[in-house]
C-alpha cells in the first residue's frame, strides 16, 4: 500500500524533528519534504504533490505569499487537492474559526501531546475534519471562559498580524509596508490591541504577551 505523502512546514527545527518522528512512527505516512519558509513550502508542494501539508500558522515568508491567514488562504485556494493541518500557539476564537471557514482540514495547538498529530492525520486522511478539543459555536467562534482568554480572543486577525510583527521587533512603518497597509491603520490596530488587552505601554504589552504566550 502506498504511503500517504506529507509535507511539513515550520521555522523551528526542534518542532520539525519532533513532528516528523511522530508521523513516521505510524508507518502510514511518508514525510517527503520539510520547509522552513513559505517559499520553500510552495516549492515542496509543487515538487512532491503531497496528500497532506502540516504547516505552522505563522511562517517566515515573503511579500508574495505572506504568512498567517493570508498564507493559509492562498494555500487552500491554489492547492484544493491538498488537505491542510495547521499548527499554532494561538487560542484566538476569531482566528481559529476563520481557519476552518477558509477550508483547512484541521487545527492543532502546539501545546498538545505529539501523539495527537497522528489522530488528526487519520481523521483528515479519510476526508474528515479534525477539531480536537475545540468546541466551535455555530458562528465559528471559539469558546472561552477566563477573562484573560476572552481579552486575547477579542483580537482580530489583522490586529494579530500587527501584534506578531511588533513583538518580533519591527517598527510600525515597516509593519505597514510588510502588510501592505497604511501606517495610520497599523498604528490604530496596535492601539486597539493594547486597549483590548488592558495594557498601557509597550513594556506592558511585551510583558503580557510573554506571560500568556500570545502569538
Amino acid at each position: 500500500m502506498n504511503k500517504i505523502k506529507v509535507v511539513l512546514a515550520d521555522d523551528h527545527p526542534i518542532v520539525l524533528a519532533g513532528v516528523k518522528e511522530t508521523i513516521e512512527s505510524d508507518g502510514l505516512y511518508d514525510v517527503v519534504s520539510v520547509a522552513k519558509t513559505s517559499g520553500e513550502l510552495m516549492s515542496a508542494i509543487n515538487e512532491h504533490s503531497p496528500d497532506i501539508v502540516i504547516t505552522d500558522f505563522y511562517m517566515p515568508g515573503d511579500e508574495h505569499y505572506g504568512d498567517g491567514m493570508r498564507l493559509i488562504s492562498y494555500l487552500v485556494r491554489h492547492f484544493p487537492q491538498v488537505r491542510f493541518l495547521v499548527l499554532t500557539m494561538l487560542n484566538n476564537r476569531s482566528i481559529l474559526g476563520s481557519l476552518y471557514d477558509c477550508g483547512v482540514s484541521g487545527v492543532l495547538q502546539k501545546s498538545i501531546n505529539l501523539d495527537e498529530i497522528n489522530v488528526a492525520l487519520r481523521t483528515i486522511s479519510k476526508g474528515g475534519i479534525y477539531k480536537g478539543n475545540f468546541t466551535l459555536e455555530p458562528d465559528s467562534v471559539m469558546a472561552s471562559t477566563s477573562s484573560v482568554s476572552e481579552r486575547i480572543a477579542s483580537i482580530s486577525i489583522k490586529e494579530a498580524e500587527v501584534l506578531r510583527l511588533f513583538l518580533a521587533g519591527e517598527r510600525l512603518k515597516d509593519i505597514a509596508t510588510s502588510l501592505q497597509r497604511s501606517a495610520k491603520t497599523v498604528s490604530t490596530q496596535k492601539t486597539s490591541v493594547m486597549r483590548k488587552l488592558c495594557v498601557h505601554s509597550d513594556q506592558e504589552l511585551f510583558a503580557f504577551c510573554q506571560e500568556h504566550q500570545v502569538v
